[in-house]
């Protein structure tokens, strides 16, 4: 299992992307957090397997309708 942070910026706050997230952290049978950052972005928080953590990270890219995902960074954790 890889531990692994995305700060996800854009269009991200007030238009669902934390609980599209969640939903799609629990479609991939991942656990996980994700809280809005004081600068607008949004802080996701998550592990699994490397195939689990990129199909994740092509979610978070599509992110809810309202949603515009300008840029993702990406940390592994330990």
């Amino acid at each position: 299992m890889i531990c692994r942070q995305f700060l996800v910026s854009g269009r991200v706050q007030g238009v669902g992307f934390r609980a599209f997230a969640r939903r799609e952290m629990e479609a991939l049978g991942m656990v996980g957090s994700a809280i809005n950052l004081t600068d607008g972005r949004v802080d996701v928080r998550t592990s699994g397997t490397p195939e689990q953590l990129d199909r994740f990270e092509e979610a978070l890219w599509r992110g809810p309708i309202l949603a515009h995902v300008t840029g993702i960074d990406v940390r592994d954790e330990a």
